[in-house]
């Protein structure tokens, strides 16, 4: 039996369109602090660099830490 415990960050935006938008950064720094997510989630907005499904994002959401804990079991 193993355990793996992984940790995200969840960034949600809107985009044209007033749809929720998720991007997702693996294994963040455990020191990072909400000003400088929310400085990444405001560049993300103002330099136009993602594009969903051909939509602009226009605006932030929230952020979460999600952190999963799986237990892996061998059954063979």
């Amino acid at each position: 039996m193993a355990s793996i415990m992984k940790t995200k960050l969840l960034m949600t935006f809107k985009d044209e369109d007033a749809k929720k938008v998720s991007l997702t950064v693996d294994e963040p720094r455990a020191d990072l602090t909400e000003t400088e997510i929310k400085d990444v989630m405001d560049l993300v907005v103002s330099k136009n660099i993602f594009a969903p499904n051909g939509l602009d994002i226009v605006s932030t959401v929230d952020a979460k830490i999600v952190v999963t804990d799986t237990t892996e079991y061998d059954l063979v």
